[in-house]
């Protein structure tokens, strides 16, 4: 079901001059402003920035620019600083068969990492096909991003690798592959005269909502509605709004919530997480070219909530986290990965406390069934009419790992949880 155009003007913010830096040898010209440097004073607001960096051959038989290159990268290089990394690719048809590995130079220490892999296989983190932020043209193909700390050097590889499938040689690499640093950030850019009357006083967090009193056991039974938790609006975590497209698009109501995982890895510390987010939002818009952040909801290891895509968060905003299905859902990402690594007990609290509050606000119960329309995928035709959990994984609507199987073993727990707080 296609989501409909609320009008609205984004919000604006001041802009803010990036230090002169001089890009590294290798570097094309930054796809967004310098990186800055992270001396700013504790609490200051300092911009975010992109470099993009053009791969090349590897491989001594291959000239540079030559298509079809089994192995393709970036020697050890110095660069401005960032802490996430990404590779991304012209055409988000174009699947990546193969192994993407980074190593980075810590800024604090200027040691150099281990070689760490990124997630290839991110396209089923998308707006559904033939819709209109789909088909904007400014969509690549890209790996999940990978949370790797403040940084100032990097070394990457790109190797090809078989289709699955096939037993023939590797699949060529998709072409126009570039390596994406992404600085976060400082803080959250201060509002101007142009901004919103709405979003100019917002709070950086919405304070938790106490539960409705019980019904009595006469009473006739009430809509089940957990109590809304804490929230942390994109204005506590920072957000850039100048990034996003203008206004909002939402679809009807919420039907499912799928959860996801931000494969970003696990080395971040909770204080951390707004720069974590920052870095999605941004890998999301600028590096992706997406309208906006992906997810309509995040939670950190701590068990802390944020607000995703903007648009009001009991609102139901159509967001790009599952292929086919982002009509009448959710996207919830857990910031880590969970393919071995178990969730925290908090992360799995948070994630029931926010469904039981938000399919509640639309008369969905957590432990139920419902059915959703796909809008195409690698699992179900476009239009088949599908039976998912209210609280579902990314991989109960696409093939994918998503969200890793620690921690989708763990949704039953989610579904009990969040009923409980339903008062059911």
């Amino acid at each position: 079901m296609r989501g409909f155009l609320a009008s609205s003007t984004g919000v604006t913010c001041a802009a803010a001059l990036a230090l002169p830096l001089a890009p590294p040898a290798a570097a094309a010209t930054s796809s967004a402003p310098p990186a800055t440097s992270s001396t700013a004073r504790p609490g200051a607001y300092a911009p975010g920035g992109t470099q993009s960096l053009p791969l090349a051959p590897l491989a001594r038989d291959r000239a540079p620019g030559a298509p079809g290159a089994v192995e393709q990268g970036l020697r050890r290089s110095d660069v401005r600083r960032f802490s996430l990394v990404g590779v991304v690719w012209d055409s988000p048809a174009t699947e990546l068969h193969g192994h993407v590995e980074v190593r980075t130079r810590a800024t604090a220490t200027g040691a150099w990492s281990g070689w760490q892999e990124l997630e290839t296989h991110n396209a089923d983190h998308a707006a559904d096909p033939g819709t209109p932020e789909s088909a904007s043209g400014h969509v690549r193909g890209a790996t999940a991003p990978l949370w790797v700390g403040e940084s100032d050097g990097v070394e990457v590889r790109v190797r090809a690798g078989h289709e699955p499938g096939t037993a023939r040689s590797a699949s060529p690499l998709p072409a126009g592959l570039r390596l994406e640093l992404v600085d976060p950030g400082e803080g959250a850019p201060p509002p101007t005269n142009r901004a919103q009357p709405q979003t100019r006083t917002e709070p950086s967090v919405l304070p938790a909502l106490p539960a409705p009193p019980a019904l009595g056991a006469r009473q006739k039974a009430g809509p089940h509605i957990g109590p809304r938790p804490s929230i942390t609006t994109r204005r506590g975590w920072g957000a850039d709004e100048k990034l996003r497209e203008k206004g909002f698009v939402y679809t009807k109501k919420v039907k499912t919530a799928f959860v996801h995982h931000s494969a970003t890895g696990n080395n971040y510390r909770c204080s951390q997480a707004p720069s974590v987010i920052r870095g999605i939002h941004r890998y999301h818009v600028r590096s992706t070219g997406w309208r906006d952040l992906g997810y309509n909801f995040l939670v950190d290891k701590c068990g802390r909530i944020y607000e995703g895509r903007a648009g009001g968060v009991s609102k139901p905003v159509l967001g790009a986290h599952t292929l086919g299905f982002n009509s009448n859902s959710m996207g919830i990402a857990v910031l880590g990965t969970y393919s071995s690594k178990k969730p925290s007990s908090a992360a799995l609290k948070a994630i029931a406390r926010l469904t039981a509050w938000k399919v509640g606000l639309y008369g969905m119960n957590p432990r139920g069934k419902t059915y959703l329309k796909s809008g195409g995928g690698n699992l179900y035709r476009k239009g088949k009419k599908v039976r998912l959990n209210v609280i579902s994984g990314h991989r109960d609507g696409f093939a994918t790992n998503c969200p890793g199987t620690k921690l989708y073993a763990r949704l039953g727990t989610a579904r009990s949880k969040a009923a409980h707080y339903q008062g059911r």
